[in-house]
């Protein structure tokens, strides 16, 4: 027998938004606030309720109860970040979300390149899905005087797994690690130990997104992928960002990013898939000899707007997001040129409007 619930958008941001109030307060990191309304705000508050980032009451509550002023520097900022979470939704994810679909829906019917390609659009359709979301909620919070967690940190630019998920999803990870992993014992109790703990992360990571084993399998996968790292003891390696304070990796750094993105792209198979049936399909249509002919599918005008976000994303990739001080040193008309640029390419080239991918869960 199956139960059809229906339930609330983004329900478990929120629950462990909630959550970290109360373990806080248990913790006696915080003392629980007297004033309803400030609670209130702090548990309802709309940029980041339906998906995230998933807010600590240490870092929010004292905001929400200082007296706060209108600041123009902040308040343009959070403008600029709205600015490129709107094209990271609405030409990126959006623009590749109708190939997505087309492809993983009738995998049997393409040849393997094409399955690549639609891997690698479905990898830059949830980054720039749930990212753009994250940069809208954060701009607008900002518009506020409110400064939220920062999400995401460029994470396809990562050398090694344990980097980019330093990197992806950074309020959901910190959440798992202060609230589980440290308390299970994190890396203190021997290889072995920290191996388990790690494992048991993941597993809740993939639970937490919900109950289809396609995601407990992209969980394990995601596992299995850092266990070398950490046997090794090679997991904090990458702390800084790649090629800081240049303009070009090195050709080592180069391969790393490659790896790290092809390993985290054939995971990304398992979560977008509808069962382990067809993950396994899709996968065994991969593995063939027609993964060296030409893709039936070829998004050219696609493929250039990719081209020129990884661009605007890499040299902007040592501030908090890559429009932060982008063209900032260009005279003030190429810089409002710049934005105007993106705005018609929002407004010209948005793919078909699709729903957060991160109001599932």
């Amino acid at each position: 027998m199956t139960l059809k619930i229906i339930l609330p958008i983004g329900i478990s941001f929120y629950t462990f938004h909630g959550l970290s109030y109360v373990i806080d307060i248990y913790k006696k990191k915080i003392k629980p606030t007297k004033n309803f309304i400030e609670y209130s705000v702090f548990v309802s508050f709309f940029p980041l309720l339906v998906a995230g980032p998933i807010e600590r009451a240490t870092h929010l509550l004292p905001q929400i109860q200082k007296k706060r002023v209108f600041n123009y520097s902040k308040a343009v900022d959070g403008l600029r970040q709205i600015l490129w979470g709107l094209f990271k939704k609405m030409v990126i994810a959006d623009g590749c979300a109708g190939y997505v679909n087309m492809i993983f829906n009738n995998s049997s019917d393409y040849n393997g390149s094409t399955l690549v390609l639609g891997a690698i659009l479905f990898a830059f359709q949830i980054y720039g899905d749930f990212s753009g979301y994250s940069d809208i909620a954060i701009g607008t919070a900002r518009l506020f005087g409110i400064d939220l967690l920062k999400n995401f940190s460029f994470p396809y630019f990562s050398r090694d797994i344990a980097e980019f998920w330093r990197r992806w999803h950074i309020s959901l990870t910190s959440w798992f690690k202060d609230y589980i992993y440290i308390p299970l014992g994190g890396s203190r109790g021997g290889v072995w130990i920290t191996i388990r703990n790690t494992f048991i992360i993941f597993l809740i990571s993939g639970f937490w997104h919900g109950a289809n084993w396609t995601f407990i399998a992209w969980g394990l996968l995601n596992a299995i992928y850092f266990l070398p790292l950490l046997v090794l003891k090679r997991n904090r390696n990458n702390i800084e960002i790649v090629a800081q304070g240049k303009y070009l990796p090195t050709v080592k750094e180069i391969f790393e990013i490659i790896s790290t993105f092809v390993l985290t792209t054939f995971a990304w198979i398992f979560f977008r898939a509808e069962n382990i049936t067809s993950a396994i399909n899709y996968i065994s249509g991969i593995f063939s000899f027609s993964i060296f002919t030409m893709p039936e599918i070829q998004p050219r005008k696609l493929i250039v707007l990719i081209a020129i976000f990884l661009v605007i994303e890499w040299f902007g990739r040592e501030k908090e997001f890559a429009l932060s001080n982008f063209g900032l040193k260009l005279p003030k008309i190429l810089r409002w040129l710049l934005y105007y640029i993106i705005i018609f390419m929002i407004m010209n080239y948005c793919g078909e409007s699709q729903q957060f991918i991160y109001f599932q869960f």
